[in-house]
């Protein structure tokens, strides 16, 4: 047999290997104990559809295992980087088989068909014979199993399909496990289009080769294919023998998909021999396998409620969180970073409509007397006092922020045809901050008053805060608590207010 690296055409690791054939030979708490060390690793420096393929196939060992919510993790992760960029690679393929097995599991059962057929088709397209027999194996699997649970008139075509898959895969494996796997299903499918001798014959091989690889998995199929066999021959007591043998081996090594086909076809042989206390026992095997293929699912829906839920939750916290940096914890007003993310938004749908945007920059006058006189503390009160004036005094859709230390801005998307409506807005607030009590805050100390400018766009928010700086500038000069506007985005009329 050729040499090839591990991970070499989509390959699975090692250790992976390792745990799937424990698994298979029925030693499932070393398969656990083994799982526990690979299931955190990749190779480096495998590309990502290698990586989707190791992860995909890891959460079919923790089904099988029975650790549904790391099964699920892991599936998803692993599709998400599948969905990425699809390329026809044997990795690709051999992700798309093993997701079709999860979904069968799961009960999406149209889908995994799809899945597994996808998959056939990227293998033949990859060139990897390997693959491509692991593929055919799938989707011949689960056409047998079709047949095996639908209506008895479509059986026979469906028997014929599974089987040409999987003597292409036959022709084409290399692999020994694999190959078990080809020639167990291929019996079944032999003995559904009624070949029934040769189907015997490939069953024998298939638990002989079984046997000696300590493979339960192999040798639980094969017994059912006999079981099959002598059911359609009418040796009803060796159809019943060799059901049992498949039910014990399935329950062996813990898979619930075969379980329920073989319990089933066990309780089948035993009604028509009229055996009704194998029938009852094999219906309870059928039962609690159907129990826990159901549990498996709730467990999984609950875990995906929850994971849908910690989701959300930390959307929320991550919405919360980019709130609060964009917000002033002083005033409850938008701090700088958020006047800019919000700035843009609001001039564009200001100037698609037609209008002018204003923008407004207050200055706390004296606002340095006030702290030395009352304290920082009523300094501090003091800003959250303007803050409320502020919001009184705009409207609702203008933006108002805290800009630095005492300085406000108020940007006002224009909404209606009055020209003047920036002067308008900075004279009621200068007059309600000239005006309020402040007693109550201050005490006797110096009240604080407001210098403004004001500038008009249409302009970016850099421009008008350059203009309306430039107007701030003015009104501090000409003797504060006044208003000045900057004609330079836009002529504008004058408006000079105060004491």
């Amino acid at each position: 047999m050729e040499q090839r690296d591990p991970l070499v055409a989509g390959q699975i690791p090692r250790l992976d290997r390792e745990v799937r054939a424990l698994l298979n030979a029925g030693r499932l708490p070393e398969a656990n104990s083994l799982f526990d060390e690979v299931v955190t690793k990749v190779s480096p420096g495998v590309d990502r559809w290698v990586r989707s393929a190791v992860l995909v196939n890891r959460a079919v060992l923790a089904w099988r295992l029975g650790r549904i919510p790391l099964a699920l993790e892991l599936a998803a992760e692993g599709w998400t980087d599948l969905e990425a960029d699809r390329v026809d690679s044997p990795a690709v393929a051999q992700t798309l088989g093993s997701l079709g097995y999860l979904l069968e599991g799961i009960g999406n059962r149209r889908a995994a068909l799809d899945m597994v057929r996808l998959s056939v088709q990227v293998g033949r397209r990859a060139g990897n014979t390997d693959t491509l027999a692991q593929c055919l194996q799938r989707v011949g699997g689960l056409l047998n199993f079709r047949a095996c649970s639908g209506p008895a008139e479509a059986a026979p075509a469906i028997f014929e399909e599974a089987r040409g898959y999987l003597e292409e895969g036959l022709a084409l494996v290399k692999d020994e496990i694999l190959h078990r796997a080809l020639l167990g299903a291929f019996g079944r499918s032999l003995a559904g289009v009624g070949e029934l001798e040769k189907s015997e014959q490939v069953a024998r091989e298939t638990l002989h080769l079984a046997t000696v690889a300590d493979d339960l998995w192999g040798i639980s199929v094969g017994n059912w294919v006999l079981a099959v066999v002598r059911r359609e021959q009418g040796n009803l007591a060796e159809a019943r023998t060799y059901a049992s043998r498949a039910v014990t081996n399935a329950e062996r090594i813990n898979d619930t998909s075969l379980l329920l086909r073989f319990s089933t076809e066990l309780a089948d042989i035993c009604a028509a021999l009229g055996d009704s206390v194998g029938e009852a026992a094999a219906l309870r095997r059928s039962v609690a396998a159907s129990r826990t293929a159901t549990e498996t699912l709730q467990e999984g829906l609950g875990q995906a409620l929850e994971q849908r839920r910690v989701a959300v939750q930390a959307q929320r916290l991550a919405v919360a969180a980019q709130e609060a940096a964009a917000r002033d914890p002083l005033t409850g007003l938008a701090n700088r970073l958020g006047l800019e993310r919000a700035a843009q938004a609001l001039l564009e749908s200001t100037a698609a409509r037609g209008r002018v945007p204003w923008l407004v920059l207050v200055d706390v006058d004296w606002f340095k007397g006030v702290n030395d006189d009352a304290g920082h503390a009523a300094g501090d009160a003091a800003l959250r006092e303007i803050a409320q004036l502020l919001r009184r005094e705009c409207r609702a859709d203008d933006l108002v922020a805290r800009w630095a230390g005492d300085e406000f801005v108020v940007l006002l998307g224009d909404a209606s045809n009055d020209r003047d409506i920036g002067p308008m807005v900075a004279e009621r607030i200068r007059a309600a901050v000239d005006g309020h009590d402040w007693t109550m805050v201050l005490g006797t100390a110096r009240r604080p008053t407001v210098s403004i400018g004001v500038a008009a766009g249409p302009a970016k928010l850099d421009q008008l805060f350059a203009a309306a700086d430039m107007a701030l500038y003015r009104a501090k000069r000409h003797g504060r608590n006044r208003v000045e506007v900057e004609p330079s985005c836009e002529e504008v009329p004058e408006i000079v207010s105060g004491n």
